[in-house]
């Protein structure tokens, strides 16, 4: 599971084996129990949550899209694409 960055105690990374055919650019949010799955392309989106509050998910957005080129960055590379 490779970790792309942290913030605020919050994991965002993806998975190694993210199905198959290999779903489009994503990055999950992990924080104790609560998640939460954003698309990247073409523009973020929340896909689904469990356990964070609006707000939360607001401010996952915006540093998502500041460093939608560094996840970006690290798909690639993790998938060799």
């Amino acid at each position: 599971m490779p970790i792309v960055f942290e913030w605020k105690g919050c994991r965002f990374h993806f998975f190694s084996n993210e199905g198959h055919p290999r779903e489009q650019i994503h990055i999950h949010v992990r924080k104790g129990p609560n998640r939460a799955k954003f698309w990247v392309n073409p523009t973020v989106s929340l896909v689904n949550n469990y356990g964070f509050a609006s707000k939360e998910l607001n401010e996952f957005k915006n540093k998502i899209e500041e460093n939608k080129d560094l996840i970006k960055e690290k798909w690639y590379e993790h998938f060799n694409i």
